[in-house]
């Protein structure tokens, strides 16, 4: 049986790291806070340099895929901590089998048995 408050754990401390590397990068959008969306870097907006503009455009560029990352692996690791509320914990989503604890310490946000990853939701 896998130890349910060591995953509860682990998960809870990378909400919090996750959640802090997105506020860097990315503000929660104030018309749905499950969504998050990139900031563009501190510098003003006027520039007389168009290379200037190619390179903060490249940098949100750079920021939008980081963000997209970093929230699509928070809201993995929101469904984990959701299983564990609701006592589904550790079970494979596809299979209904127990996900091995190797998996689980390799992934605690793992919600499918490692040949089933590619179709998780």
């Amino acid at each position: 049986m896998t130890n349910i408050e060591h995953y509860k754990k682990l998960l809870l401390e990378e909400k919090s790291k996750l959640e802090g590397e997105l506020g860097h990068i990315a503000a929660q959008n104030p018309y749905n806070p499950k969504d998050w969306e990139p900031k563009p870097e501190d510098v003003p907006s006027v520039t007389a340099d168009p290379g200037d503009m190619a390179d903060r455009l490249e940098d949100f560029s750079e920021r939008h895929a980081a963000e997209l990352a970093l929230e699509t692996r928070l809201n993995s690791v929101k469904k984990a901590l959701k299983k564990i509320e609701d006592g589904t914990y550790g079970v494979c989503e596809v299979s209904g089998k127990p996900i091995p604890e190797e998996r689980l310490v390799a992934n605690p946000a793992a919600t499918t048995l490692l040949e089933y990853a590619d179709q998780a939701s």
